[in-house]
């Protein structure tokens, strides 16, 4: 089964429906290759993405062993390299709203670094993350 749908809608725009939701989300090329940046462009996403499987990982991770992630925060720059335009690194800056015990950041530090989407991207990527805690 097809796991979304995507219109070209013109003028740099696409609209994405995820299938099973229904819910949609809109790309626009960005302002530095032709775009408006009135949207995520598709590069965006691929950053959110890691930052999202991050906390979702985690959030797996915090659940099976009585962690309070509630609030927990990523803060996500792309940045842009060139010859061949691609995301040449990713800096994720993972902010807790809660206390987290020393073990317990072991267990999350770790998962977040092996979320699938991370584990799917070029390993030429730079990935910075920093984990920071209250």
């Amino acid at each position: 089964m097809n796991t979304s749908n995507i219109i070209y809608q013109g003028k740099l725009r696409t609209e994405a429906t995820h299938i099973r939701s229904g819910k949609s989300i809109l790309t626009d090329a960005p302002v530095d290759n032709q775009g408006k940046g009135d949207a995520f462009s598709p590069t965006d996403l691929v950053a959110t993405a890691l930052g999202t499987c991050m906390l979702t990982v985690m959030g797996i991770v915090a659940q099976r062993h009585g962690i309070n992630m509630t609030g927990t925060k990523a803060d996500v720059e792309k940045v842009m390299g060139k010859n061949p335009r691609r995301i040449a690194e990713v800096k994720i800056h993972i902010k807790f709203k809660n206390r987290i015990m020393p073990d317990d950041r072991i267990r999350l530090e770790r998962a977040a670094r092996d979320c699938p989407v991370g584990n799917s991207l070029h390993p030429d990527l730079k990935e910075m993350v920093e984990f920071i805690y209250t």
